[in-house]
């Protein structure tokens, strides 16, 4: 009879390759997240992970080595800056509302000019149990590559067959006129990305202007610079008000600490910069949630004032009250 320290004994001497060496998946899973904001139901929906590089590009103004010392100080990697894509779908009990539309595929090769990360918005509203057909409206914060290019497939066919766009008029006329080709070498291929993308629903064009209802519970607040239409959007219900920020600030450690830092992508940075420290000592004053499109996933959280600049408060559950 064999006894029991013999039997580990025996075990121990099989060999390591009778273990079956698992693969690595490398997937994720899809990243969508539900929350109830007052009479609303709301759900951000990932496009994927965009890399925008070295600090250094984005943040050209900033002193040398310095975004990288706040990078590191945040324990994020200081050799490529890493931004989020939080697309909103806000369901207000009579429309379905979708808040940018994220990279897409309809550019072809360039769709992926910030790498394979993006263009996630599709599968995952899909895999949230959002039907594309059912949206009634996509608002735009502003209609750069990352927020409009997935309006249509890569066949040009729009991928919410049912919905209005609503955008500001300054914004359909700047990124659909090839006389602003000019300057930085993206702009060829934002603005052909946004008359493919725009022109698709030409007859469906709502425009928004400041202080404006686009839909009952959400308010349209000018805030220029990035584009020169560039809106955040006040979303209400029973007195508790959500600010889906857009593109004020890209990055939430280093435009918030230094909140008049210029950004590449931006048309007037100075500008950009002036909104930005407005809406933000706004929203920190009145102590509202802030959703921002490229803050870390899902993007919720809370602003206060920190010194010369302000602090991000990543905090979902506490200001959605999910538990």
């Amino acid at each position: 009879m064999l006894n029991r320290r013999a039997l580990i004994g025996a075990g121990a001497l099989l060999p390591l390759a009778a273990q079956a060496a698992a693969p690595f998946a490398n997937t994720q899973v899809p990243a969508w997240y539900r929350f109830r904001w007052g009479d609303f139901e709301a759900t951000v929906v990932s496009d994927g992970v965009l890399p925008l590089g070295e600090p250094a590009g984005g943040f050209p103004t900033s002193p040398p080595g310095e975004a990288r010392r706040l990078l590191e100080a945040a324990f994020l990697r200081p050799d490529n800056v890493m931004l989020e894509q939080n697309c909103l779908v806000l369901n207000t009990g009579r429309q379905l509302i979708l808040f940018d539309t994220g990279m897409g595929e309809s550019m072809g090769p360039a769709s992926q000019m910030f790498g394979p990360t993006t263009g996630r918005l599709m599968a995952n509203l899909r895999a949230a149990g959002i039907d594309p057909a059912a949206i009634d409206m996509v608002v735009l914060t502003h209609p750069h590559c990352d927020h409009c290019w997935a309006l249509v497939d890569a066949n040009g066919n729009r991928n919410f067959p049912n919905a209005q766009v609503a955008l500001s008029e300054v914004d359909l006329r700047y990124w659909t006129d090839d006389n602003n080709k000019r300057g930085p070498e993206f702009m060829t291929a934002f603005i052909d990305g946004a008359k493919r993308n725009l022109g698709a629903y030409r007859d469906r064009m709502v425009m928004v202007r400041d202080e404006g209802e686009v839909v009952p519970g959400v308010t349209a607040l000018f805030a220029p610079g990035h584009t020169l239409g560039h809106h955040c959007y006040a979303i209400t219900s029973q007195g508790r008000t959500l600010i889906n920020s857009g593109d004020l600030a890209h990055h939430h450690v280093l435009l918030l600490r230094q909140p008049m830092w210029e950004f590449a992508y931006d048309t007037d940075p100075a500008l950009s910069a002036r909104s930005r420290r407005r809406m933000l000592q706004s929203v920190a004053q009145d102590g509202h949630a802030m959703l921002s499109y490229h803050f870390p996933w899902p993007g919720m959280g809370h602003v206060t004032r920190e010194g010369e600049g302000f602090a991000w408060h990543g905090a979902p559950m506490n200001v959605t009250g999910v538990g």
